[in-house]
């Protein structure tokens, strides 16, 4: 699934070419691509029709475009989601869901969804630590790229967590943006393993944590992100290629880039965690 910088390409993308245009039509062409707009696709369509496209926005691994300073589009990519800048004369895609075009009449928006786990939606705007984000995600914590990103804050929520460092990096709730492939680049290179306590480690260890989550997708992001398939591409079709300089993840029996020890795989939520065992040791398991 996509992850920070994966959106982020996208966001900026859609910054430069949708910002200040105003939507001449909207059309669903799947139902399930706007399910989570409990109105339905007539009135998703109707709450469009000319109003302002403002400043692409993202919080986390969701995106939106403000209207009017009012409402927003929420999008969700979910696992094959593409938001599209594409030529109103282009052919359709064989998946797409939802067409927006412009009175301009230049490129329109087109999200196209294979798998159709994501969604898109049109929401009031609200207040959320001191930044308006779409109703449904006010509850989202900021990202670690956000300004009004609060690391003491984060560490003492952290230290408050009864669970494994790697299962809080992927609460929503409390970081927002990482996901399990930088989770895994984050713990790394803050030498942790997955397992570690949250509520063990010190403030110092935090802040090098927080800023290992921000190196590895600043340096991801410069390269658009990480793409395992072609579902993950920018506004113009294009795949990231941050996955030749992942140190860990997807690496098993590979040589650690640090100190040379055979990459390891474990089972994690029904998914993989992938760690040195030398610069990451599992931590003691302690009985009473």
């Amino acid at each position: 699934m996509p992850e920070l910088p994966e959106v982020e390409v996208v966001r900026r993308g859609l910054e430069r070419w949708v910002r200040g245009r105003v939507v001449a039509r909207a059309e669903v062409l799947h139902p399930r691509a706007i399910r989570r707009h409990v109105p339905g696709a007539e009135e998703f369509a109707a709450r469009l029709k000319g109003r302002t496209v403002g400043s692409a926005e993202r919080r986390g691994k969701y995106l939106w475009l403000p209207l009017d300073g009012t409402d927003a589009i929420l999008a969700h990519l979910g696992m094959s989601g593409q938001l599209l800048v594409v030529e109103p004369d282009m052919p359709l895609e064989k998946h797409l869901r939802v067409r927006i075009s412009f009175a301009d009449g230049g490129p329109d928006l087109r999200f196209v969804d294979q798998r159709t786990f994501g969604h898109v939606l049109v929401t009031p705007l609200a207040e959320a630590g001191g930044r308006q984000v779409p109703e449904p995600i006010v509850h989202i914590a900021a990202d670690p790229f956000e300004e009004h990103f609060d690391e003491e804050l984060f560490a003492r929520r952290l230290r408050a967590r009864r669970t494994e460092i790697k299962r809080a990096l992927l609460d929503q709730s409390l970081v927002s943006g990482v996901g399990n492939i930088y989770a895994d680049e984050t713990l790394w290179r803050a030498r942790l393993h997955g397992a570690r306590p949250a509520g063990a480690l010190t403030g110092p260890k935090i802040s090098e944590l927080v800023v290992a989550a921000r190196e590895v997708m600043t340096e991801a992001l410069a390269q658009g992100g990480t793409s395992f398939d072609s579902l993950y591409v920018n506004v113009n079709g294009e795949s990231g290629y941050f996955d030749r300089s992942l140190a860990v993840y997807g690496r098993r029996d590979e040589p650690c880039p640090r100190c040379g020890a055979p990459i390891v795989r474990e089972s994690f939520m029904n998914r993989s965690s992938y760690s040195c065992p030398r610069c990451q040791p599992r931590p003691r398991v302690t009985t009473a």
